[in-house]
């Protein structure tokens, strides 16, 4: 989940359920129900029959679903032979003390699954998908085969969207998103929070404006109701093949707004610059730390010979750059207010595409645009390095984390040194 909530840790002894074991093997006896397979094993992952239909979510993964909302769990892993995991602030916690073993993990996998998920999983090794509690928050779910059997990560998705000031955007956001053409990437590591900022992006346009807004993803993460804006959400795999085949789709399907979950491959890349040059507003996500590092990676997919022509497209249609990270928090810090801060805060990095920047993409001068970035505070542009340091000043992260995350360590330690 691409979370900036509160985790809490979970009380002592309060675990998730623990699946009813199924029928002991004669030669498992001696090693118990939830053991661990024999080495031989493990390389023949069990194949259930596919004609089994799925009528209905088995109560145990509620169960779990329940547990994890209710302790505002990020990230769940079931693996076999450990009990059921959570990523609490960077953390990976144990949920109990019941070990879940390789039956039960299959179990819990089977009931996570359709049976198109459960197909692929048997196909392909793995399968992504989502899926909803029921009080709203969603679960973007990876079930994969593995050497001791199968198992699962869940990532839990809140229902409710952020605003800007809470993510700790500059208003120089909103401001783009007035605008009726043009490229914003959201970049960052996965885990980073890019789900979070392009929900917030795209809410705040269903509020604000009357848009048709597409939104290409794999799997759809935040559900957004029509609001002032008309919203399709399309999910690849289950809606259409790929994300390369719903961008050329979604041209003939009168949007104002696409949102494209993932700039893999050089076909995504290209029709999402052709989207923007063409009257259409564009949010994309890369796997990249830094605005020049964005930049560079969308350029350096396509061939050497169309390089400078890429280079012309980007200069035009780039609006923004929006780095992010997430960090830990100092433990038991609190606000002015008395309110504890959210068990980790987001790190950025933002660019507002000036004619200076547009020139140095054009030029292939792209190791310059952090100096612009520096330079540009007051156009609500800032780096990394800069956002570290007035969250150390404020208390809200500790320098010895920061200092994890930064660019630059030894010009970091000198300016919160003063120097």
């Amino acid at each position: 989940m691409d979370d900036f909530s509160v985790l809490g840790s979970p009380p002592p002894d309060a675990g998730l359920p623990v699946p009813a074991a199924a029928p002991t093997p004669p030669d498992a006896v001696e090693r118990g129900p939830d053991a661990l397979p024999h080495e031989g094993e493990a390389s023949r992952p069990r194949r259930r029959s596919m004609d089994r239909p799925l009528e209905a979510r088995p109560v145990l993964v509620d169960q779990v679903l329940d547990v994890c909302v209710a302790r505002g769990v990020a990230d769940l892993h079931v693996n076999p032979g450990a009990p059921p995991t959570a990523r609490i602030e960077d953390r990976l916690v144990p949920l109990g003390s019941g070990v879940w073993g390789a039956d039960a993990t299959e179990r819990f996998c089977r009931g996570l699954c359709s049976e198109r998920h459960w197909h692929e999983v048997q196909d392909r090794g793995t399968t992504d998908f989502g899926i909803q509690h029921r009080e709203g928050d969603r679960f973007r779910v990876s079930v994969m085969r593995q050497r001791a059997g199968y198992g699962a990560v869940l990532r839990r998705i809140p229902s409710d969207f952020l605003t800007f000031e809470e993510i700790g955007l500059p208003k120089t956001v909103p401001d783009l998103l007035k605008r009726h053409q043009g490229l914003i990437l959201v970049t960052g590591a996965t885990g980073s929070g890019k789900s979070t900022t392009l929900a917030t992006m795209v809410n705040w346009i269903n509020e604000n404006y009357e848009r048709h807004v597409i939104t290409i993803e794999d799997p759809v993460e935040f559900h957004h109701s029509h609001k002032k804006s008309l919203i399709t959400q399309r999910e690849v795999g289950s809606d259409v093949e790929s994300f390369a085949e719903a961008m050329r789709r979604a041209l003939r399907q009168d949007p104002d707004v696409i949102l494209v979950g993932e700039m893999r491959d050089l076909e995504t890349i290209a029709s999402a610059l052709t989207a923007a040059e063409t009257g259409h507003l564009v949010f994309g996500t890369l796997h990249t730390m830094g605005a020049s590092q964005s930049v560079s990676r969308i350029i350096d997919v396509f061939p050497a010979a169309q390089q400078e022509q890429i280079r012309v497209q980007l200069a035009m249609s780039l609006l923004g750059v929006i780095s992010q990270v997430l960090i830990p928090t100092t433990p038991g810090f609190l606000r002015p207010d008395g309110t504890k801060l959210p068990g980790r805060v987001a790190g950025l990095e933002v660019l507002v595409s000036t004619p200076a920047v547009a020139n140095m993409i054009r030029n292939n001068d792209i190791n310059r645009i952090v100096d612009v970035i520096q330079t540009s505070r007051d156009q609500g542009m800032f780096t990394l390095d800069d956002y570290l340091l007035d969250l150390v000043g404020r208390g809200w992260i500790e320098r010895e984390m920061a200092r994890g995350y930064t660019a630059d360590t030894l010009m970091f330690d000198r300016r919160l040194n003063g120097g």
